[in-house]
């Protein structure tokens, strides 16, 4: 799979960044699809966030007839169990840990790295997340699912990540029970999990953006 690179928003008015998030966006879309969110969430004016909004190779994708799109890898069939190329999605998470060291060499703290995701995108999140060798600040899950709940090598360092799932409740692409299941599985874990629901589909709506622009600014500015 080629890397087609990430778009990268940097703090207004040339200040360093001191914390950074990943947004990884769903099938057929690109970094630029969650663009217009980063001014919306009304971070605090001394924030110092880099956001990182990474583009997902371009894939045969099965429940579309093979087409090919921008996919985080292939999914197989679209049923409650969701079967996924499990080695691709690895390799998605895999290259998204990459991201974050270099974020972390160039003088980020590693708990002031959220990892964000929606739908295919979080359940890349989840994997990269997860499994990730050095704390970080947090995950995000956004009408998405926990696609490797089964056979993921849990990461110690991460035992007390702060996880925050949020799901419509008529989604009709990722169905809530998926979303709600993800939550249910970290949460049995033993993982400081929270859960939101919102009126909306397969999507993102101004109250969500109000709630995720507060957790944000609760966990990465001072």
């Amino acid at each position: 799979m080629s890397e087609p690179g990430e778009l990268i928003i940097d703090p207004k008015g040339g200040k360093p960044a001191d914390a950074c998030v990943f947004i990884l966006h769903g099938l057929g879309a690109d970094g630029r699809d969650f663009e217009p969110l980063v001014p919306a969430l009304s971070l605090p004016a001394d924030a110092s966030v880099r956001f990182i909004l990474p583009h997902a190779p371009r894939l045969p994708v099965t429940i579309n007839g093979g087409m090919v799109m921008p996919a985080w890898y292939d999914i197989k069939e679209m049923s409650l169990d969701r079967r996924v190329d499990e080695a691709q999605l690895i390799h998605s998470a895999e290259r998204i840990q990459g991201l974050v060291r270099e974020q972390i060499d160039l003088g980020i703290e590693s708990r002031r790295i959220i990892l964000a995701g929606f739908s295919q995108g979080g359940a890349v999140a989840y994997q990269a997340a997860l499994s990730f060798e050095r704390p970080l600040g947090g995950l995000l899950a956004l009408s998405t699912y926990f696609a490797t709940a089964e056979s993921i090598s849990l990461a110690e360092a991460n035992r007390e990540l702060a996880i925050e799932v949020h799901h419509g409740s008529f989604d009709p692409v990722v169905p809530e029970a998926l979303g709600r299941a993800g939550f249910e599985k970290v949460k049995s874990l033993g993982y400081p999990a929270h859960y939101r629901q919102y009126p909306m589909a397969h999507a993102v709506c101004p109250q969500q953006v109000t709630d995720i622009g507060h957790w944000l600014s609760k966990r990465l500015v001072n």
